[in-house]
């Protein structure tokens, strides 16, 4: 499974805004500054996390970015989900049911033992990625870390 860069950038993006919780918007400038993004690249992944509900959107000279809920309640499949959309990777084309080893349309009503375990190991991925939250790798980060992050913000 390949995920986008935009994974990546949105996860990241929503730790840093977690750690800038009690400041004025972030404008998206200095989101893509802090991690040497292209600003139109990030700007996409932004807005997919904004229309999600993820992030909250600031129009104007003041705006920027912020969560739009408690990081605690944003968990980083939401992130995920934002940026990538809910589809599964797995996609199962029923080859049993094809070429000279066929089984009838009769034996394949249920999904195939290959279809259940991609079915099983995403739902665990999910879940693993539902368990922690933007507070939780906010959390991770050293105190070093979240001074520089605060340090490196604009300040309203």
């Amino acid at each position: 499974m390949k995920l986008s860069q935009g994974v990546e950038w949105g996860m990241h993006c929503a730790v840093l805004l977690a750690v800038a919780d009690d400041r004025a918007p972030v404008p998206r400038d200095a989101l893509a500054r802090h991690y040497g993004l292209s600003e139109t690249n990030l700007a996409k992944h932004l807005q997919a996390l904004a229309r999600s509900g993820v992030l909250q959107a600031t129009p104007g000279p003041q705006g920027g970015y912020r969560l739009a809920r408690p990081a605690q309640e944003i968990t980083m499949l939401d992130v995920l989900e934002a940026v990538e959309g809910r589809a599964r990777p797995f996609v199962c084309q029923e080859i049993r049911q094809r070429g000279v080893g066929a089984l009838p349309a009769e034996k394949c009503t249920r999904p195939c033992a290959i279809h259940a375990m991609m079915d099983d190991a995403d739902e665990a991925w999910r879940a693993s990625l539902r368990a922690v939250t933007v507070a939780d790798m906010a959390a991770r980060l050293t105190p070093a870390t979240r001074a520089h992050i605060r340090r490196e913000l604009p300040h309203p």
